[in-house]
């Protein structure tokens, strides 16, 4: 297997369009290979500079998660720091988290920042929605995002032999700093003159669930508005999560 290490977008283009099958860490694809074989071709985008970002609002594909810091919003660091061991997380990557891995640990976290993808096409660099990203399995260039005002991430313990455990991720947003995708949202939110939104998203039994929530000052008006939604498909115990980091974030809704 020829490996390419791109160190511009137009070097990852050429090798796109020459069939290089894209890598993160390899955790996961590793021994799939080792079972079917290998490509002829690979590309890791571990020295491609618009890959390797960490910034406040942003964070490459390539970044592997032990180097996720204090940089990005509490919780993008909290739902790195719970992937697998030390090891793993030494060589597992954001966008192999993201797009390559069925557990997903960081996409609910990616979720409630309301996050966009900057991808690479072999027609150059766009910019879309996660969806889009998992269901055509995009070459993840980088996150994007702007600041939420708070934010908090959780990991259930997981029992062994069983399913996904169960993630819950919240991040409360100044509705006039909230992406175009939700208009309808931000306008209720200014509307009630409170200008906060609250997203949530859970992992359960490895179905992603997601929900946002005008926030009126009152945690239980809250709390019904988002199990009014998708969140009220949940079973008790993953519900009973929820309204925990729900109200400990209401109610210090400072990020750390």
């Amino acid at each position: 297997m020829l490996l390419r290490l791109p160190t511009s977008v137009s070097e990852a283009q050429e090798y796109l369009t020459q069939g290089a099958v894209p890598i993160g860490g390899a955790t996961l694809v590793w021994a799939t290979w080792q079972r079917d074989g290998f490509p002829d071709h690979a590309m890791s985008l571990r020295d491609l500079p618009e890959a390797n970002t960490i910034e406040p609002e942003a964070l490459g594909a390539a970044v592997v998660l032990n180097r996720i810091d204090d940089r990005v919003p509490e919780v993008l660091r909290r739902a790195a720091s719970t992937v697998g061991t030390g090891a793993v997380r030494r060589t597992a990557t954001v966008g192999g988290n993201i797009v390559g891995s069925t557990l997903r640990c960081l996409l609910p976290a990616a979720l409630v920042l309301d996050a966009r993808a900057v991808i690479l096409e072999p027609e150059g660099v766009t910019e879309t929605d996660l969806a889009e990203v998992l269901a055509k399995r995009h070459l993840l260039l980088s996150l994007r995002w702007r600041t939420p005002i708070a934010s908090n991430y959780v990991k259930a313990a997981a029992e062994p032999g069983g399913p996904s455990p169960l993630v819950v991720a919240a991040a409360l947003h100044s509705a006039d700093s909230d992406g175009d995708g939700n208009a309808n949202a931000n306008a209720n939110a200014n509307a009630n003159g409170n200008g906060t939104l609250l997203r949530v998203a859970v992992r359960s039994e490895d179905e992603v669930f997601s929900e946002n929530a005008v926030c009126h000052g009152d945690t239980d008006a809250t709390l019904r508005a988002l199990r009014d939604g998708s969140l009220g498909r949940l079973p008790a115990p993953a519900w009973e999560l929820v309204g925990r980091q729900v109200t400990g974030l209401l109610a210090h809704p400072v990020d750390h």
